[in-house]
């Protein structure tokens, strides 16, 4: 893996503002705003282009989720508007052009079809499009599918550092649910909680993420009122990931992937927790927090 310049222009000079973000030796340009700034959005000259666009906000139905709207046109500044006029759930904006003009109304069809399987796929976030069109039905001649394929490949750099994760496929240890869960986690770190009531859990990191595998349990109604992560332990209860186990105790029947160690060892121990000091590396007393600053440690300096 090689490394990338990103350039994060901020149009008015202030971080809430506008942004602008471009990746060295691409022509794409993608705009971010909020609502607060969606009229400086609209009034950029390079979004009278044609181009794609995403809406995205908290999910005004599942608590703790997140809702986006994909959407492609050919003078995106007032298609934006109008898709943003109808829905009510959004908090950023995102806009994706080019530089040079060069995307036609077939580009940016194909584009969205495989923007909105992709987040289909990654099952990060729910989508508010009432169609879901399939990409095979987006003719485009073999090399212009091919820079699109290239054009979406950027995409999926530029998205989440502006802090948009919902293309990013889902860790192993969570996707391939057909290889049982040793097989799948064989070549990973396994943490631990054992906890003195019985309740055990495994944990693996994968690329940034803290997945639970299934099998583990947890506790529940402890008497903690107001635990930080209560709305989502009840989300993964209407889910179906956390199912009674007997014993009052409640067990994953499918692997989650948490934002933190922190926020998965709340869920288990049903308080709020120290994920880096509760965690520990399977088999021995070594915390995780011990062992990440094991990992800096040895891990070579870049020249």
């Amino acid at each position: 893996m090689f490394g990338r310049t990103i350039q994060l222009f901020l149009v008015d000079g202030t971080p809430t503002g506008l942004r602008k973000a471009t990746i060295h030796g691409w022509t794409g340009l993608t705009f971010v705003a909020t609502d607060a700034t969606f009229a400086a959005l609209t009034a950029r000259p390079e979004l009278d282009r044609t181009g794609v666009y995403i809406l995205y906000g908290p999910d005004p139905i599942k608590d703790g989720a997140t809702r986006a709207y994909i959407g492609s046109a050919n003078s995106v500044a007032e298609r934006i508007k109008q898709s943003a006029g109808q829905r009510g759930f959004w908090q950023t904006a995102i806009a994706v052009t080019t530089s040079d003009d060069d995307l036609s109304k077939g580009h940016v069809e194909y584009l969205e079809a495989r923007l909105i399987q992709m987040a289909l796929s990654a099952k990060r976030t729910e989508l508010d499009n009432g169609t879901f069109p399939a990409e095979h039905r987006r003719r485009l001649p073999e090399a212009d599918q091919a820079n699109m394929e290239q054009f979406l490949l950027n995409l999926q750099i530029i998205l989440p550092v502006v802090g948009l994760d919902m293309l990013k496929p889902q860790p192993r240890a969570v996707a391939e649910l057909s290889t049982p869960a040793a097989q799948r986690t064989a070549h990973d770190i396994k943490f631990e909680i054992r906890h003195r009531s019985g309740v055990t859990a495994e944990a693996v990191e994968e690329d940034g993420e803290f997945v639970v595998l299934e099998g583990s349990r947890c506790l529940t109604d402890t008497g903690y009122v107001g635990t930080t992560y209560s709305v989502l332990k009840q989300t993964l209860i209407d889910e179906q990931f956390l199912k009674p186990a007997g014993d009052g105790l409640l067990e994953f029947v499918r692997p989650y992937s948490f934002s933190s160690p922190s926020a998965a060892a709340a869920v288990i121990l049903d308080r709020n927790s120290n994920g880096r000091t509760e965690w520990k590396v399977k088999d021995s007393k070594q915390t995780y927090a011990d062992w990440k600053i094991q990992q800096a440690v040895n891990t070579p300096t870049s020249q």
